[in-house]
């Protein structure tokens, strides 16, 4: 008893850190789409936001999985969250949308650190039989975050402008610094193996993924099929707000009022999660949660009032969450922890070279064409990609990949 009380003290450490960065981000979301369109005011321009951090991860993956695999994944955790922190603060000094874009870049060099790192910990601090429950409460804390950061971030785009904004993310990366830094170090049989990084040695990293991927076949294609889908999101989710502002034509004050309704479903959804972790396989929050967050997308986007766009977002809101919960666990259950910084910064590639060529392919059509009949079509494939994937994922033969426990080499 007290040893699970001491382990979900440690959770609430972890879940409070990344759930003030989650919170800040939500309004630096906001804030940064609506300072780059009121600089530019370009549609073009706003995507580029959401090209910056692919490129950066692209250069950055090709060697950080070999670095991260051979280091503290906490301190990495630490220093990427302070690097971020202290740049984000440059922010609304700049007047310049490169100087903007520079420091988007960098942050996202760091974050390239921090996303396999936290998954490395994670995945190492939480116990299998915990962890869809822990994801489904991450999952709730990122829910809250998007329900309450919009509506805070409205607020104060009101009252002191959008630089405020972009200030509380900053402070909001220190705070996770600092809670992280009271969490343990965990076991990790590749920090004693440290070897000077060269390019033999990464190539033997990547062939040492090829292996594994070689020999998950199966979790490999529910990966490629689940991370297409999520590529699309990201890249209909560049032209969000000029949609909301240009097609629907709501101002910056009803724009954080309606991602921040949206944020009900998606809070609904996560608590949802957590409660009914026992009853439904994994297989059922995966396929299910990514097939009704495809069709809230269409819906959407379909929309032509403020209503039907905002029912839409808590629709999606609400089924996201069930699927991030799910794919998050299959992930953990599936790559083993001693590779799974190098497969993370692939994974991290291949995020890239997707969402670079799906928000510039819907960037560049929507310029060309009109905005919501683009991206239309899009949400209309990613529901064609989220049907095949609840065919491969409901394969019976394939149920061993959805048991809790963890792989291994």
């Amino acid at each position: 008893m007290d040893e699970g009380i001491g382990r979900w003290r440690q959770y609430s450490l972890l879940l409070g850190g990344i759930g003030v960065s989650y919170f800040g981000n939500w309004i630096y979301l906001i804030a940064l789409n609506i300072l780059v369109l009121n600089m530019t005011n370009s549609a073009a321009a706003v995507a580029g936001l959401y090209m910056i951090g692919p490129i950066a991860k692209l250069f950055t993956n090709l060697w950080a999985g070999s670095v991260i695999d051979r280091m503290n994944k906490r301190r990495i955790m630490i220093a990427a969250d302070v690097i971020r922190g202290l740049l984000i603060f440059l922010i609304p000094l700049m007047t310049s949308i490169w100087a903007v874009y520079a420091i988007v870049f960098v942050c996202s060099i760091a974050s390239a650190f921090f996303g396999p790192s936290s998954t490395f910990y994670i995945t190492k601090i939480v116990v299998p039989e915990e962890r869809r429950r822990f994801n489904s409460i991450m999952s709730m804390m990122n829910s809250g975050s998007f329900l309450l950061g919009p509506a805070i971030a409205g607020v104060l785009i009101i009252m002191i402008g959008t630089g405020w904004c972009v200030i509380i993310n900053a402070i909001s990366f220190l705070i996770c610094a600092f809670l992280i830094g009271r969490l343990p170090d965990v076991s990790d049989e590749n920090v004693e193996k440290r070897e000077p990084i060269r390019l033999k040695v990464i190539i033997e990293d990547w062939k040492l993924v090829q292996q594994f991927m070689l020999r998950s076949r199966y979790f490999v294609k529910i990966y490629l099929l689940y991370q297409i889908a999520i590529m699309i999101f990201f890249a209909l989710d560049s032209q969000e707000v000029t949609f909301i502002k240009q097609n629907l034509h709501l101002n910056d004050q009803l724009y954080g009022v309606i991602v921040s309704v949206a944020g009900i479903g998606a809070l609904l959804g996560a608590s949802a999660s957590a409660i009914v972790v026992k009853r439904f396989s994994l297989q059922t929050y995966i396929a299910v949660g990514m097939l009704f967050t495809t069709i809230g997308y269409t819906m959407f986007y379909s929309a032509s009032g403020f209503w039907f766009a905002t029912i839409s977002f808590i629709l999606l809101g609400f089924f996201m969450s069930f699927s991030n919960t799910g794919y998050a666990t299959f992930y953990q259950n599936n790559v083993p922890t001693s590779i799974m910084g190098r497969f993370g910064s692939i994974e991290g590639m291949f995020q890239s070279i997707v969402q670079i060529m799906a928000t510039f392919a819907l960037g560049t059509l929507a310029e060309w064409f009109d905005l919501q009949l683009v991206t239309i079509i899009f949400s209309v494939v990613s529901i064609v990609v989220a049907i095949v994937l609840s065919f491969h994922i409901f394969d019976k033969s394939k149920r061993t990949y959805y048991e809790e426990g963890q792989m291994s080499l």
